[in-house]
């Protein structure tokens, strides 16, 4: 079996999550995968567990990938890009609009080298916005496309002092390097019947709220039409969400006979409410052990999860099963924990293919690989601080 993406020649500029993300899962689609990162370094290089000089978040969102580092400043750099361009079906970048346009390396600058590029940008506000020229990172995001705000609104009555709060995810990052990966294996396969590539514009506001499910009792003014929250429960072995509201809940235990209406007559609203909910209790917290509830949950067809810590993640059974999280060599003589891809086909391979790049790490064998650059040549390139060791 071969990778989906074998032979797939893609340059990442991105940075931080916005970007790496979409070249981390192209990578794991076999895609030949190669950071370029400025001298500086990508800023998640200060995040993270640090194993054999790779911290855990840029491993993560780079494993598997080549990495060059080039001096974007130095004169001659834009020529060696162009080269690469020239090779290349798929580029990466999250720097703010105008910024790769100011480098030289702009997308109608690069289209005249390759007309099949397909460039991918990926920015909080989009190219061409107002607010274009905003810094945009995922919690930005979150605040201005009103994730924070819902989350506030609906934390209210839960909590004694319920206060605005970022989301525990760079969700607007995510959503946006995967929106781009559609849209850029999409070019690809426009590509093969008009010979031409694009330039996507993926804006991170647009990216949310097209994933938004909730949006609509927003904007129409409709929340009382929503189902309600799904509660968690602290039980004896611990907390679980129960994925129904309570009168769902309510009336399931009641129809399998596994629990009695003690509404007396005459009740208020009120009363019928708290007393049903008494009675619910009651049942949950005799469930001594997980798989106790689990059969009782099975019983009434009601979904659920237990409230599990992340750092005990590798333990969940279907994540054991799946190998959704993968040991891959640390570079130190042992291993580190990585989340592994999740696409899985029946006739094709996929997966993680090794641990995070050094920066400057594939200087030579990359060049080597994609422009047959001589020996001389590179050296040439590092003494001109063009490429950075």
């Amino acid at each position: 079996m071969q990778y989906p993406l074998q032979g797939l020649k893609v340059l990442d500029f991105s940075r931080v999550l916005a970007g790496p993300f979409a070249g981390r899962m192209l990578n794991d689609l076999g895609a030949d995968v190669v950071k370029v990162e400025p001298p500086e370094g990508d800023v998640t290089r200060y995040w993270g567990k640090v194993i054999a000089d790779l911290p855990g978040y840029y491993h993560q969102q780079n494993a598997g990938k080549r990495n060059i580092c080039v001096n974007l400043r130095s004169p001659g750099a834009t020529d060696l890009i162009k080269s690469l361009v020239a090779k290349t079906d798929i580029l990466i970048e999250n720097y703010r609009p105008g910024v790769m346009t100011r480098l030289g390396i702009g997308y109608s600058e690069l289209q005249a080298i390759n007309p099949g590029l397909i460039m991918l940008s990926i920015s909080g506000f989009g190219q061409d916005s107002p607010e274009s020229s905003r810094p945009a990172y995922a919690p930005v995001i979150h605040a201005e496309a009103g994730l924070i705000h819902r989350t506030h609104a609906e934390s209210e009555g839960l909590a004694l002092e319920p206060h605005y709060q970022d989301l525990p995810l760079s969700v607007a990052d995510t959503n946006a390097s995967l929106h781009g990966l559609i849209a850029a294996l999409s070019a690809v396969i426009l590509r093969q019947s008009t010979g031409l590539g694009q330039h996507i514009d993926i804006a991170m506001l647009d990216a949310t709220l097209a994933t938004d499910d909730k949006l609509h009792y927003d904007l129409e003014h409709s929340g009382a039409t929503a189902p309600m929250r799904n509660e968690i429960w602290s039980l004896p072995f611990g907390a679980v969400l129960i994925s129904t509201d309570f009168r769902v809940l309510f009336k399931s235990l009641v129809e399998q006979g596994l629990l009695v209406d003690p509404t007396p007559d005459g009740a208020s609203l009120t009363e019928k409410i708290a007393t049903r909910r008494q009675a619910v209790q009651h049942l949950l917290q005799a469930q001594i052990h997980q798989d106790d509830f689990g059969r009782l949950m099975k019983t009434i067809n009601v979904a659920w999860g237990l409230v599990r810590d992340p750092a005990t993640m590798q333990t969940q059974a279907t994540v054991a099963h799946r190998q959704s999280i993968v040991d891959v060599a640390d570079r130190a003589g042992g291993t580190r924990p990585v989340t592994q891809s999740p696409y899985r086909f029946s006739a094709a391979k996929s997966g993680v293919r090794g641990p995070a790049p050094h920066k400057g790490e594939h200087n030579r064998q990359g060049l080597q690989e994609w422009l047959s650059l001589s020996d001389t040549q590179l050296m040439d390139l590092e003494k001109t601080e063009i490429l950075i060791p």
